[in-house]
């Protein structure tokens, strides 16, 4: 058995470094230092385990600004043999409506796969929106939460997804799609033979154009749902800190909450 797995990465802002543009109320990302999204990391290794497993071969692939191509190299060298960067002004300020259908334009371009394999979420938007959107624009089924791929064959997947009080077995049929969790894999530093494959290695770079995609999907232009409003919330004013021992502690406390009472 051989596959075609296509890996969804994304580069997000690192989790200390977030800042959000006042006048755009988009993400600030000049300037910030930025990670492949941790969920993403997973997904990686858990493609390079299926092609080792069963054969085939791992394309990952980015919407992003050109710099997004240091953490494609960066998939390389964890094991992806190919790497496709979808990049053009007309994508900024996409939301997740808007990102699927450009990932979507992109994937029919690249030739379809066996299986997509996609984070639960990006760390900066939190939506978990993404995987199962893009499924719905390809017209795949999709699974979301696997925390464990249990079998592969011919045209089916068995999987475990996470759920709240344990875990379901699910049988999909392929190609499909998978969003995971962190509790699938712990994936691997990058070796230096590695390293060096991606140092060198070619990133294929699709435009717009090159997708095929309506302009008036793209962007800001093409996305249902915009943010009104960002702002830091407000100090709550002067605190207090109450010492002594916890018996006199409690007494302080008691006389102050009696006095807002």
């Amino acid at each position: 058995m051989s596959m075609k797995i296509l890996v969804c990465i994304k580069q997000v802002p690192d989790a200390k470094d977030v800042r959000l543009d006042p006048v755009t109320n988009t993400m600030a990302r000049d300037g910030v230092q930025s990670i492949m999204n941790p969920y993403d990391r997973h997904a990686l290794e858990e493609a390079v385990r299926l092609k080792e497993a069963h054969g085939g071969s791992v394309t990952v692939l980015s919407m992003g600004p050109p710099q997004t191509e240091a953490t494609l190299r960066d998939a390389i060298s964890c094991g992806a043999d190919e790497a496709v960067l979808v990049s053009d002004r007309a994508f900024a300020g996409a939301d997740t409506w808007a990102t699927t259908y450009t990932l979507a334009k992109a994937i029919e371009k690249v030739g379809g796969c066996d299986l997509i394999l996609c984070g639960k979420q990006a760390i900066d938007g939190d939506t978990a929106q993404v995987g199962p959107g893009l499924a719905e624009r390809l017209s795949l089924p999709y699974i979301t939460c696997v925390r464990k791929v249990t079998g592969c064959e011919p045209g089916l997947i068995r999987v475990e997804r996470l759920m709240d009080d344990g875990y379901d077995e699910v049988e999909l049929p392929l190609p499909a799609l998978l969003t995971v969790v962190k509790e699938i894999n712990e994936p691997r530093i990058p070796s230096l033979k590695g390293k060096m494959r991606a140092k060198s290695a070619k990133i294929v770079t699709l435009t717009a154009e090159a997708i095929g995609a309506d302009p008036a999907a793209l962007g800001l232009k093409g996305s249902t749902t915009q943010v009104v409003r960002v702002f830091s919330p407000e100090a709550r004013g002067a605190r207090e800190m109450l010492t002594g021992t916890v018996d006199e502690q409690v007494a302080q406390l008691v006389v102050r909450l009696e006095k807002i009472l």
